[in-house]
């Protein structure tokens, strides 16, 4: 038997998956969820969701390169941008997987009836993964609308963002 020199050796392929959101900003919620599919998968996508009707915090180069910049320790973490529908991203890179972090039981409705959709739409499976309990309040809504108050979100989130967030928000005083 022969050592592999990497996972692409002796025809092995390379196990995807998709981390898809906005990530306006990205929360140490995401970077656990993040994190947690590095282990499970060989790459995983991060994509960013462009909403042309949505004005958001950040633009998404920003958001794109905060992102690598966090997750740069795994490894194996690609960050992209798209738009459109996520099964045809996840088609054109050859992702059979979506992993997604479920807070409460409500985000199972909705999630749920995504999952269907984009399975009925291209046979693509998402794999939900609980939130830590941490993190089960956490979204980048809330840790926006804190911050804009002048709370304290430090602990929300990795501490590039949290200065990147400082920054965008004094300069909008």
């Amino acid at each position: 038997m022969t050592a592999r020199s990497g996972p692409e050796s002796e025809g092995h392929q390379l196990r995807r998956a998709v981390c898809p959101g906005s990530f306006d900003p990205i929360t140490n919620g995401h970077l656990d969820i993040i994190a947690r599919a590095s282990k499970l998968y060989d790459v995983v996508h991060v994509a960013v969701m462009i909403n042309k009707s949505k004005q958001g915090l950040f633009t998404v180069d920003e958001r794109i390169e905060l992102i690598r910049e966090v997750t740069a320790e795994f490894g194996n973490v690609e960050v992209e941008a798209f738009h459109g529908l996520l099964v045809d991203f996840c088609k054109q890179r050859d992702i059979p997987a979506i992993v997604k972090g479920l807070r409460a039981v409500s985000d199972f409705d909705y999630e749920l009836q995504m999952a269907q959709m984009n399975n009925g739409l291209s046979g693509v499976e998402t794999l939900f993964v609980p939130t830590n309990p941490t993190y089960s309040f956490l979204s980048s809504s809330l840790v926006k609308e804190v911050a804009t108050w002048g709370g304290d979100v430090a602990h929300l989130v990795p501490p590039v963002v949290h200065e990147a967030l400082r920054d965008r928000l004094t300069k909008n005083d």
